[in-house]
C-alpha cells in the first residue's frame, strides 16, 4: 500500500481518501502553527491575514483532491516558514514593519478629529462612535487621541 492508496490523487479521491486528507491536514496545519510560535497570529494583521487566507485556500484544494496534496502541503510550509521570517524580521527592523503591517494613523487628537482621514481609511461616524463607546467615552469631546492602529483596530485615550 502506498500513499496514493491512502489519499488518493489530484481530482481522484474516494470518501475515505478525503477524510485520510482532513485528518493528515488537521495535524499539519496543526504542527505548523505550533512551530509558529504564539505571536505568529497574534495580532492579526494585514499580513497575518493575507498568509492565513492562502494556508486555508491550500488547504481546502488539498483536501478535496483540487491540488496536489504533497506539494500543496510543502507550498504551505513555505508560506507559513516566510510569514515567519518576515514577523521575526520585522520585530527587528522598524522599517520592514512599517512596510508589512503599516503604521497607526492619528485620526483625531484633543476632542477633533480629521474628517478626510476618516474618508480617506473608510471609517464612517457611525464606526467613530461605536468605537467611542466601546472604549468607554462618551464622545470625542472626551478624547486626546484616538487611533486607527495597522491591525484595523482603533484605540483611544482619554482626556485628562
Amino acid at each position: 500500500m502506498n500513499s496514493d492508496d491512502i489519499f488518493g490523487t489530484t481530482n481522484h479521491i474516494s470518501l475515505a481518501q478525503e477524510c485520510a486528507r482532513a485528518a493528515l491536514i488537521f495535524f499539519f496545519g496543526l504542527a505548523l502553527l505550533r512551530v509558529s510560535g504564539r505571536r505568529a497570529y497574534a495580532k492579526w494583521s494585514a499580513l497575518d491575514v493575507f498568509v492565513s487566507v492562502i494556508a486555508g485556500s491550500n488547504f481546502s484544494r488539498a483536501l478535496t483532491g483540487g491540488a496536489p496534496l504533497w506539494g500543496t502541503l510543502a507550498a504551505t510550509a513555505l508560506l507559513m516558514a516566510l510569514h515567519w521570517s518576515l514577523s521575526r524580521l520585522a520585530a527587528y527592523a522598524p522599517l520592514l514593519s512599517r512596510l508589512l503591517e503599516g503604521r497607526p494613523i492619528i485620526l483625531g487628537e484633543d476632542a477633533h478629529i480629521n474628517r478626510d482621514l476618516l474618508l480617506w481609511h473608510g471609517v464612517s461616524e457611525q464606526d467613530l462612535r461605536v468605537a467611542l463607546r466601546q472604549k468607554g467615552l462618551e464622545g470625542i469631546d472626551d478624547v486626546r487621541l484616538f487611533v486607527l492602529e495597522p491591525n484595523g483596530k482603533f484605540s483611544a485615550i482619554r482626556k485628562g
